[in-house]
């Protein structure tokens, strides 16, 4: 009897702790970004980058994650999600100290030290997603976005300590070398309450069966719903990636700002990202995925439009707030959507974050080298167009019958 009555209270226990793990990771991850994103304009003056520099520069990332991405079904199904994201916690704090201290050196070892981040960031994404995930069925409700919704608040206060390590003229080695000692230190700590994956193998014959996994995975490329989605995330993840990479850069080329000013552009563009993920449930839940995510493409394209062409810098702002918002919760359920089937949820996260990191690897040489001709202002008119075609393939993400939350046991 005494089993018997706390087993709710234990499952109860197990899925807070879970939550909170799942959390802790979306907002280590968000944190760490953010810090090295915001010293992007001290490591360009240090090295006297072009635009198109940068992009090369930016490219590394995106080329480290787009390796590990494909390859993110197969490790955590092997490793399970939370031995994942501890082992890519420490590889991301080595490959940003490489970084923070080899850029003195030259841009060699900025390019080593941010693949080896881009990489680490890749296989911690499709982890955390698909943990993220099993926290939702075992919750029963929807919370996929407020776990980006931490990712965002990770990445304001990573923005925020930047502006302030600017501010206060913190060398980038010493601000950089902090951040990547605390998140090797402590993620590996914090995600110990993640719950056992679906998905992951019970059994050594499970893990053994590694042709077979392998195979299973590559199926999910040939699905014409899931290639959907990713093509969905793709197209309004270039909205979300430009703006942590770009609007910085934008502010103080274009508009003429301060540096820190140019930061504070960055941290309120997270910011409206922050907000639009922490109360996307309520929307969801009232309007639905499809309308919600064609309106906020739509809001990301006018925000864009307004940034760009904007007279002055105060209503820039308020273009990046549109911006921000428009761009909040295209890759959360994106994720969510990839995720429909417990069944199939690593593979095919990892199929779409894959398709999703293709804007982080066609996005910064692409910006860069067009704003060597038009300004990187200007040349954000292409992303203003790719949030455009992803409000008119929204409908990807509707959800699946069988797997809503009340009834997750549903058959198809």
């Amino acid at each position: 009897m005494t089993s018997a009555a706390t087993a709710p209270a234990m499952l109860a226990a197990r899925s807070r702790s879970a939550t909170r793990a799942t959390a802790a990771a979306f907002v280590s991850v968000g944190a760490a970004s953010a810090s090295w994103t915001s010293r992007i304009p001290q490591i360009r003056a240090s090295l006297h980058l072009s635009p198109a520099q940068v992009g090369v520069v930016l490219l590394a990332i995106a080329v480290g994650s787009l390796v590990s991405l494909p390859c993110g079904g197969v490790i955590v199904h092997r490793y399970t999600s939370r031995r994942t994201v501890a082992a890519m916690a420490v590889l991301l704090g080595g490959g940003l100290s490489i970084a923070c201290v080899g850029y003195h050196a030259g841009i060699a070892a900025v390019i080593v030290g941010f693949f080896l981040v881009g990489f680490a960031v890749g296989a911690w994404n499709v982890a955390m997603n698909v943990q993220g995930a099993i926290v939702e069925r075992h919750l029963g409700r929807a919370v996929m976005s407020r776990f980006h919704a931490g990712y965002s608040i990770g990445t304001v206060g990573g923005a925020v300590i930047g502006a302030v390590a600017v501010l206060l003229k913190v060398p980038v080695t010493v601000h950089l070398l902090g951040v990547a000692v605390l998140t090797a230190g402590l993620v590996p700590w914090a995600v110990r309450g993640f719950v056992a994956d679906t998905d992951a193998p019970a059994t050594d014959a499970a893990r053994s069966d590694a042709g077979g996994v392998r195979s299973r995975l590559l199926a999910r490329w040939t699905e014409p719903r899931t290639l959907l989605i990713g093509l969905f995330v793709l197209a309004i993840g270039f909205a979300e990636g430009s703006g942590y990479d770009w609007i910085n850069i934008a502010f103080i080329d274009s508009y003429h700002v301060p540096a820190a000013v140019g930061t504070l552009g960055l941290a309120t563009f997270l910011a409206a990202m922050t907000a639009g993920r922490w109360f996307g449930p309520t929307v969801l839940d009232r309007y639905g995925r499809v309308a919600v995510l064609r309106g906020l493409a739509l809001s990301a394209f006018t925000g864009l439009l307004l940034f760009i062409f904007s007279p002055a810098a105060a209503l820039a702002f308020l273009g990046v707030t549109l911006w921000g918002l428009g761009a909040s919760l295209g890759f959360p359920v994106g994720m969510s959507a990839a995720a429909d089937d417990p069944s199939a949820a690593a593979a095919r996260v990892s199929v779409v974050a894959s398709m999703a990191y293709c804007s982080f690897l066609c996005g910064p040489p692409l910006i860069g080298l067009l704003g060597d001709h038009v300004t990187v202002l200007r040349a954000l008119v292409v992303v203003a167009g790719l949030a455009a075609v992803s409000a008119g393939i929204a409908g990807a993400v509707r959800p699946l019958p069988y797997t809503r939350l009340d009834n997750p046991t549903t058959d198809r």
